[in-house]
Formats: C-alpha cells, structure tokens, sequence
C-alpha cells in the first residue's frame, strides 16, 4: 500500500492519497484490509522456482498464465491507478523507471523507458530523463518524450482520479492545472525533443527517481481516444496488451508484438498470455492450487492465503515451496490520538509503549508466522532504516513501569475507546486485555469500511482515542513510511495521519530529509526522524506483517523480494 504529498512541505493533504494494489483496478487495499489479511506460511521464503526464486529477467516463455482475483474490475489507465510497480499494470504499461526485486537484496530502482534513473540538477530542482531509442507502443507507433508528458499531464485531469499523487504536489505549477483536455499544457514538463524529457520541481526532491515509478509516468499517445474508454482500451507500452476484458468474469492479455525483450530490464515477458480471472472466491481457489489441480497448475492466487488454507497448506507435504512468504513488510500499529483529551499527555501515550503486549497481539494474529515485532516506524528492507527501540525490551510490556508512567502523569481511571475495523476484533481485545492490566479500562467499537473512512481518516479525530491500523509505503523509501502518517498536513481529509500529530519541528525535519539528495545523508536523515517521532509516541509499533501466497506446481521465478511483500507479476514465468 502507499502515500501522498503536501503543501508548504512535502506534500498536499488533498491529494495525498495512498497504497498499493495488486490489481491495476479502482480496488485499493486499505491498511485494515492489509492488517486483516496478513499471514504467514514456509517463513521467510521469499521466492520459489527452479533457479532458487531470485528474479532473472529470463526463464522459460509460453504458455498461459491465470491470475486469480477477487476484484471484480480492472482498469489500465495509468492515471487513475495506484498499482505498485511490480504487478497488474506493468504488463501493460512501462514507466520511465521500474524496479528490480529479489528476497535477497535490498529492491533496487533501475532505467525502464529511461536510459537511467534520472539526472538531477545541482540543486535537485531538475530532473532530466533520456528516452532509449527505438521503444515503441502495441500499434508500432514510437514512444516519444511527449507521449510521456501527455500521459503526466493526463493525471492532472479531474476526470481521472485516484492515482498516486506524488508528482501533482511537485512539478511547478502543478497545483494550478487540470489536465490537458482542454488544451492546456504544463509547461514544467518540458519535452525538449523526441528522447529528452526535463521536469522541473518546485523544490528539490531526493526520491523523485522512485516517483518516476509510479503509474503516471507511463507513456499515453495524444491521440489515444477519450478519457473514459482508456481504462480497458489502452495503447500499451509493455510486454502484453489487452486482448478482451469482461468486468466480473475475465481480462485477457497477449503479446505486444511491438514490445523488445532487450531494452526491459524489469519485465521477462515469460508467458504467451496473461488471464486475469475476476470475482473469484479466494478460499476456493486456494483449495484448487493447494490440490494442484491441472486447471491450477499454471495460475496463482492474487490475494493472501486465508487462514484456513494457510494452515492447510502448511501441513501438506505436496505443497512445499509453492507456498511462498514474504519478509517482514508493512506496520501494524496502534494510532494514539494526541488531540484526544485522554492522551494529551506525552507521559500518558508513552505510559501504553509500555502497557501493549506485542506478544499476545502476534498470538492473535495467528502467532510468530504472522510477523516479526515491530519497533521502529520505518519498516525493514528500506535503505536508511536504522534498527533501535525506545521503550520496553520484551515484546509482552512493562506493566510496573507503565504503572509508573501513569501514576507520575496523574491518570486515574483512565477509559480509552479503540475503534477497528469489523475484522479486527481477536487482535483488539488483546490490545484491551493488556491494557486493563495496568488499571485502563478499553471499549471496543467495531465499524464497516464506510463508518471507518467517515469517522477515522476523514472524520475530525472526536470519535476515538486510539486506531488498529497498518501502513505499506508505495515506495520503498522513508518518506512514504513517515510523511503521510506524521506531516501535519496529513491529518484529516481522508489522509491518514490518525494520530492527528502536529510537530513543526518534525515537520521541517521530514521536509529537509525529502529534499536531500545524498543517499547516505538523506538516510541518517530519516533515521533521525524516525526517532523524534517516537520520542513523542503518537503510534505504538506492533508487528511487521508478512504475507503469504501460493502458486500451482508449473509456475516458477514466482518471487517477494524484501520490498514489498507481494509477488513480481512481472519476472513470473511457467516451466516450459
């Protein structure tokens, strides 16, 4: 899952939106969703096939891949998706940029359209990308500069909505432009020649390489027809293009004829064709791949095993390594609300740092498979994180020193309500149980996603003291990790800073690190930030989740590599 910008800073509050999806579609999965579903299997794994699971960017090419969904619609126009880099839409549709994974390393940001990663200017306010020649879409045509700065400005248009946002708080003159549908242009994305494409920021940007990832970067011909049929008419730039699509049964993707092997370092563009096959039930399909029946054989699971399965599969000999389990990923936590009365006082919120036993909170969701405990805002796998904990060492609490917190702050009687998702309950009451231990008493409210959007990321912070929730960044950077859950900006609005924290010297801080352009730097910069954050405790760290899959036996180089936890569609291929 993902962030968003904001003005004065970083980002803009409005637009930033957030998270990862597996499928290129309207679906997003929400922090609750990604809480709920997380689990584990073979620990660790992080890969299966034939040459150890590590991505090569060949294998064997043929045949026909299923993809099994529980979404219901797909959409492949870049400018509405938040599609991660590595599934749904980046069969269909390269960016300037893309991303190498492996369970082995960290993910590494390499050239897609680009010949590079991107130049910046001396004062990181330019970045200059150069095209590599001969790339072409699905009709023959050539894939210019321009289409890339057509299919930019396509994002801004308020006919499109939901994409990631990152660029739109960016770009100079972004904030006052609504797409090119008019015949309006953006002027600070600036195509200089057919190969040459320059964009000029409002401030300087050390991540704007991984921003270059996102959906919206992707080529999109001016003359692509109208707004609304892109979505399932797409001119593609990938290795398939779209062959037929029925929403709520099927998506079919075959060879772009016109696409070249050779100029991809991302994408193997294994098999012959690609089905997506929608509105599946996932218990069902799980059971179908863990028999490995020969209509499964060739497909995979687009969703987490349930945790029936799960347990199924982990006990069945026959599945071995097609059960595949992500690192440690997203952060589940416990949002502190510091506008809420109760918690006002920093004494009080690190008081519960002690009060919260991350083991029973593991055991509910199923146990040590279910994640490693989490201590540090800034998740594994992401270059920068620096390892550290401020409060308890045991994973169970302090429950005297909590005591002792409270006591030195005054609190007496203190009643807290936590507000989850309807899903969450197993994993709530033992956030309760460990609480009323230290004297707090915790009413429990459940709410459906429509209640929860109103009341907790859009709502005005009145209707609970404390959240369960997670966070998967969109890239694998700090600055998706902390900007969207603690800039000011991002409280309220349907953003997702639900500890509703406000700290200027935190915000200048998350400020000054996004705008270094210095890997080296700019990490101990966010390392540092990650710390001052947790000096004033507005989120109780829980676990890193993990993730698990599952695939039929004639899939292979089906790899989670250490970000994010899902699988690269890209680099997946059948045995030959």
């Amino acid at each position: 899952m993902t962030s968003s910008p904001r003005p004065g800073s970083s980002f803009s509050r409005s637009r930033f939106t957030r998270r990862n999806m597996l499928l290129a579609t309207p679906v997003v999965l929400g922090t609750g969703a990604l809480a709920a579903c997380s689990s584990g299997g073979s620990e660790g794994s992080g890969s299966s096939g034939s040459d150890g699971g590590v991505a090569t960017g060949g294998g064997a090419t043929g045949g026909t891949l299923t993809i099994y969904t529980t979404g219901e619609e797909m959409s492949f126009d870049p400018a509405t998706s938040q599609s991660l880099a590595i599934t749904s839409l980046g069969l269909t549709a390269r960016r300037l940029t893309a991303w190498k994974t492996s369970p082995d390393a960290p993910t590494e940001l390499i050239p897609d359209l680009a010949t590079d990663t991107g130049t910046p200017s001396e004062d990181g306010k330019t970045w200059t990308f150069t095209l590599q020649e001969g790339l072409k879409f699905e009709d023959g045509t050539p894939i210019t500069a321009a289409a890339v700065k057509y299919g930019l400005e396509r994002s801004f248009a308020p006919e499109l909505t939901g994409g990631l946002s990152y660029h739109k708080v960016l770009l100079e003159g972004g904030e006052d432009y609504a797409g090119p549908f008019s015949g309006e242009h953006l002027d600070s994305i600036e195509a200089v020649d057919d190969l040459t494409l320059v964009l000029h920021l409002n401030r300087p940007y050390g991540d704007f390489g991984w921003v270059a990832s996102n959906p919206a970067f992707a080529p999109v011909p001016e003359d692509s027809g109208q707004p609304e049929t892109y979505a399932t008419q797409p001119v593609t730039s990938g290795p398939y293009r779209v062959e037929s699509y029925s929403p709520g049964a099927q998506a079919v993707l075959v060879r772009n004829e016109h696409w070249d092997a050779g100029t991809d370092q991302a994408r193997a563009g294994g098999p012959d064709t690609i089905e997506f096959a929608l509105a599946q039930d996932a218990s069902v399909v799980a059971q179908s791949i863990i028999a490995d029946r020969s209509d499964a054989q060739d497909s995979f699971l687009a969703s987490f095993v349930p945790t029936a399965q799960l347990v199924q599969a982990r006990n069945d000999p026959k599945v071995g390594d097609r059960l595949v389990t992500s690192g440690p990923g997203a952060l589940e936590y416990l949002v502190l609300n510091t506008e809420s009365e109760a918690l006002k006082d920093v004494n009080i919120r690190k008081a519960l740092q002690y009060a919260v036993d991350k083991e029973a909170y593991r055991t509910a969701k199923g146990g040590e498979i279910s994640g490693d405990f989490a201590t540090t805002l800034i998740t594994p796998g992401i270059a920068g994180r620096e390892e550290y904990n401020l409060y308890a060492e045991a994973p169970s609490g302090d429950a005297e020193e909590a005591k002792r917190l409270l006591a030195e702050a005054g609190a007496q009687d203190l009643s807290l309500r936590l507000v989850i998702r309807d899903d969450q309950t197993a994993a709530a009451e033992s956030i309760q149980q460990a609480l009323t231990r230290v004297g707090i008493s915790v009413t429990i409210q459940p709410l459906d996603a429509n209640a929860y959007q109103s009341e907790v990321t859009a709502g005005d912070g009145s209707a609970y003291d404390m959240v369960l929730s997670s966070w998967q960044p969109d890239m694998p950077s700090p600055n998706a990790n902390l900007t969207p859950l603690f800039e000011s900006t991002q409280i309220g609005n349907g953003n997702y800073n639900l500890a509703r924290y406000a700290n200027e010297e935190v915000d200048a801080a998350l400020l000054e690190a996004s705008s270094t352009l210095d890997a080296d730097e700019a990490g101990a910069k966010w390392a540092a930030v990650d710390k001052r954050i947790m000096e004033d405790s507005p989120v109780v760290p829980l676990i890193y989740s993990k993730n698990s899959f599952i695939h039929g036996s004639g899939v292979e180089n089906f790899v989670i590599g250490q970000f994010p936890a899902y699988p690269n569609y890209l680099t997946t291929t059948l045995k030959a």
